[in-house]
Formats: structure tokens, sequence, C-alpha cells
């Protein structure tokens, strides 16, 4: 197992009248090779949960274990070492420096793990052929689109050979017509096998390319499984009732 959290909290203003629990009591377990879709509505804790999982912030209680590493014990150097060695986190606003090409963003994350300069361009090459976007290593962020500017940094994060990729919202700050670019990317390292988690709005690729669906609302897991159970067959109202939501789109 890759990936195991158990009774996991995130409270902030705890013991206070405007506490709030962002993540209330969630377990979860993942394989590796799974691809895990996390839906829900705004606010429900989804982004909060992949922040604990990609070692971005800290759990208030419970356990998080990462490749058999108690990750809930680790120091910040510790944290910042599992953050730069075995997760690629690709966010929603790309996170790409400005000043530097597409080939310069994908190696800037090899320097700071040692890698050989002689070694980092050729992993950049390579990572950023299996994205497609090969064609633009000189390009900067300005000159590309958005599409584009998503596929360098999920380059920039397979790079680092992680164990893991987990997306925020990778296709919400997109224009529609760059949202399938994007899309594709990801469904065929799905198929290649990466453990892949993703927060996403994009129902039916959820439905259509994920192994493994997290329903969250109000912080908590209403309910997961396959995509044919909890698409084809909730049994939940509340996940009823969101998935009627998507229905009517």
């Amino acid at each position: 197992m890759l990936i195991e959290i158990k009774d996991l909290y995130k409270i902030y203003n705890e013991g206070k009248e405007s506490e709030v629990r962002a993540l209330d009591g969630v377990t979860l377990h993942i394989d590796r090779g799974e691809f895990v879709a996390i839906v829900g509505q705004s606010g429900s804790g989804k982004s909060t949960l992949m922040n604990v999982l990609g070692c971005l912030d800290i759990p208030t209680y419970g356990e998080y274990h990462l490749n058999g590493t108690d990750v809930t014990s680790l120091s910040d150097k510790q944290l910042a070492h599992i953050r730069n060695r075995e997760i690629g986190f690709i966010f929603q606003g790309y996170n790409l420096i400005q000043e530097l090409d597409a080939l310069e963003n994908v190696t800037l994350p090899l320097i700071y793990q040692g890698v050989s300069v002689w070694d980092r361009e050729d992993i950049a090459m390579e990572a950023l052929e299996k994205v497609g976007m090969a064609p633009y290593i000189q390009a900067k962020p300005r000159q590309i689109s958005g599409g584009q500017k998503q596929r360098v940094a999920i380059a920039r994060a397979l790079a680092m050979e992680p164990e893991v990729l987990l997306f925020d919202e990778p296709t919400s700050a997109l224009d529609p017509e760059m949202v399938g670019e994007v899309l594709s990317v990801m469904q065929d390292l799905a198929q290649e096998g990466m453990t892949m988690l993703v927060v996403t709005h994009e129902m039916a690729f959820a439905r259509d390319v994920s192994s493994h669906v997290v329903y969250m609302n109000q912080g908590v897991i209403c309910e997961e499984g396959t995509p044919e159970q909890v698409f084809g067959n909730p049994q939940k109202q509340e996940t009823q009732d969101f998935l009627s939501r998507f229905r009517k789109n």
C-alpha cells in the first residue's frame, strides 16, 4: 500500500466558536497504480486533503503513512525531502517561473535534487516529450497557452520520478478548449500505471478514467468505490444529490 491515512483531522481555530473541521476523521487507503478521483462541492475538504497528502500542510490529528513512512512524525526538513523526492504536485495555477523557459522550469527541481548538469537536461527533455511539449522547450510561460503551461507543470513533476502525482483542480484555470489536452495527458499517465490523485470537477473524466472515486462532503468521505459503484449505484443520499446535478449538466 502506497498511501494510508487513518482518522485524519485538520481543525482550524480548534476549541473556539469559529472552529472549522476541514477534515473530520478521514480514513483512506491507496495502492500503487491507482488513479483516485476526489470529487465534491467547493469547501468539502478536497484541497485540504490534497495539501496534507502532499506534505504542504500537517494534520491536527491522525495517521498518515506514505510508502511506509509515518509522515506525521517528520521534521520540516524531512517533509521537504519527501516533497522533493516522492511527491509530484500539480497546482491549478501552474506555478511556473516566468523568467525561465519550459526546459529550465522542468530542470529546476532536478537541481535541488542534486542531479548532474549532464543528466538533468536529458531527464527534463524526456518528460517534456512525454507530455507533448518538446517543440516548446525554449518558450517562456507568457508565450504558451494555459493548457501548454499545465503540461509543462506536469512534465516538471514527472521529471522528479515521484511515487505519486497529486493534481489539485488541474483544469479549473483553463479555457474549455484547453481542458481536453491536459486530461488526455493525465489519461495516458493513468494507463501507464502511474499512481495519481486528482481533485476535479471534471465528472465525466472521473467516471471514465479513474479506478477509485472518493466523494467528500463537509470534511468527511461520504462514499468511495469504483466509478461503477459511485456513479452507477451511489448508496448515500448526499452522493445521489451531488451526482444528480452533474447528470443535469
